[in-house]
């Protein structure tokens, strides 16, 4: 008989707003106790994940599974960048940007049997000014609603939009200094995000075109904007077309170097803190073995189907385009409005 692999289990016991109690009794009831052993551990502190999985990886154990958000998820990945040790994900967090660009099921039940069947791929991750990141890093107000989120006691989808909104309209853009390997430009910007993955989190496409694979991080622009462009920049944040707009600057690069005027706030993978004016951000292929769906060719075969299909219907569509920009510009207003009060009684 073979010799059972083991997995490590490190629970966030704070992350997200879903039950671990439930999780966990769903991982002893479905985890495939013939191919594996398992050993749960808790976090007590903020960076305890990241010693867990670095004892981990150093004693050889076949994978750590984050039960945990995307600041879980960078801790322990960090440990088991350049190791044969595998990382696997139970998303249970406020945004899940990394899962959710694996296509890793929120379903907690779901994401178990992933982990069960062992698909394993090889991820880029980046580094900005050498910390670790897997999903998204930036500076501007990305980075400052980040900080403001981790201030605020309260986690959720619902937390992170009163921030954005209370705060968007009343955040400066700054000048930054970009350069690339090919070019070096200066753009007024009210935030320059990162991407090695293509979301936030929460389905929120900030680098649609982003992918884990290639070697290349997409790096997007928001120039400045008004109100009036709010409901378009929004809609198409969740459309999967914001490199659409004309207010966005796009580009791919492997390594990038940021001068800003100021230190202040960054963020990687959502949390925040404190850089100095210059920061330099990378890419490097292929570090990280992630647990992942596997992918059938009759699956490929009918994205690729889809994609064309919709390729085609491009032109007829751009009225319901048009429609469904201005159905969300009114949803939008009515959640500032929403949100005004709502501060206001607090």
């Amino acid at each position: 008989m073979d010799e059972k692999k083991k997995i490590l289990f490190i629970v966030n016991p704070i992350s997200g707003t879903q039950s671990k109690k439930l999780i966990l009794n769903q991982l002893n009831e479905r985890i495939d106790q013939n191919k594996y052993e398992i050993e749960i551990r808790y976090t007590e502190r903020a960076g305890h994940a990241e010693e867990i999985a670095a004892k981990a990886a150093a004693d050889g154990v076949y994978c750590v599974t984050a039960i945990g958000g995307d600041g879980t998820i960078n801790e322990i990945a960090r440990s088991l960048i350049h190791t044969n040790t595998v990382l696997g994900i139970i998303p249970c967090g406020s945004g899940n940007g990394l899962a959710r660009h694996l296509r890793i099921p929120m379903d907690s039940r779901k994401a178990i049997n992933i982990i069960n069947k062992g698909n394993i791929s090889a991820i880029d991750y980046g580094k900005i000014n050498n910390k670790p990141f897997f999903c998204t890093c930036g500076v501007g107000f990305d980075a400052f609603v980040s900080l403001k989120f981790s201030a605020a006691g309260r986690r959720g989808i619902l937390t992170y939009l009163e921030k954005t909104l209370l705060e968007c309209l009343n955040y400066k853009p700054e000048t930054y200094e970009v350069e690339s390997e090919e070019t070096k430009t200066k753009y007024k910007a009210f935030l320059i995000a990162c991407g090695n993955a293509s979301q936030y989190g929460n389905n929120a496409y900030i680098a649609p075109k982003a992918s884990l694979q290639d070697g290349l991080m997409n790096v997007t622009i928001l120039e400045p904007f008004t109100v009036i462009d709010i409901p378009s920049l929004a809609f198409q944040l969740f459309n999967k077309t914001l490199d659409q707009n004309s207010r966005i600057r796009t580009f791919k690069s492997k390594k990038i170097h940021i001068h800003r005027t100021r230190p202040g706030v960054v963020h990687y993978d959502g949390d925040p803190v404190m850089m100095n004016e210059e920061i330099d951000v990378e890419i490097i292929a292929k570090g990280l073995l992630v647990i992942t769906p596997e992918k059938s060719n009759r699956e490929q075969n009918v994205l690729k189907k889809a994609s064309d299909y919709f390729v085609g219907l491009k032109p007829k569509g751009e009225n319901l385009v048009e429609d469904l920009t201005q159905r969300n510009k009114q949803i939008i207003d009515r959640n500032i409005e929403f949100f005004k009060r709502l501060t206001k009684k607090q």
